[in-house]
């Protein structure tokens, strides 16, 4: 049946077999290289600051870390958790475990003066600006 496909509609790609299992066991979960790959942030640019803001909904202030190493600042949320039930039918356990970073370049931001809250899952970063530092503007040659 299937070499009764138009010409062009036929696709014998062995790697698309795995693909279509995968969907198929599955189903519908999200794509999860989208969901492990780390929080969302905006960072806005209010002229002498930025703002960044950073999505953590379910950690304890406790549970986050912020580093400066060089040019680079650092948010690394971390946390565990466990959850024991204990009736007289059944006993559940169950354990989760979440751990988060990204890195931000703060080459043009004054560490010294650099605030954070946390409320309502949203960490709030207030970076601000180096006075008298802007960049240079260069151009390349090409050879």
């Amino acid at each position: 049946m299937f070499d009764l496909m138009p010409f062009g509609r036929h696709d014998r790609n062995f790697m698309r077999a795995f693909d279509d299992f995968d969907r198929n066991f599955f189903g519908d979960f999200p794509d999860m290289s989208k969901a492990f790959a780390g929080f969302r942030t905006d960072v806005l640019d209010k002229g002498d600051r930025y703002i960044l803001e950073a999505e953590l909904p379910g950690f304890d202030k406790e549970d986050i870390h912020i580093d400066i190493d060089g040019d680079y600042l650092t948010v690394r949320a971390e946390h565990n958790g466990e959850t024991k039930e204990e009736r007289k039918d059944f006993v559940r356990r169950e354990r989760h475990y979440g751990s988060y970073a990204r890195s931000f370049d703060i080459s043009d931001v004054c560490e010294d003066k650099i605030t954070a809250s946390y409320k309502n899952g949203i960490l709030t970063l207030t970076l601000p600006k180096q006075e008298g530092k802007k960049k240079e503007t260069k151009s390349i040659s090409i050879d």
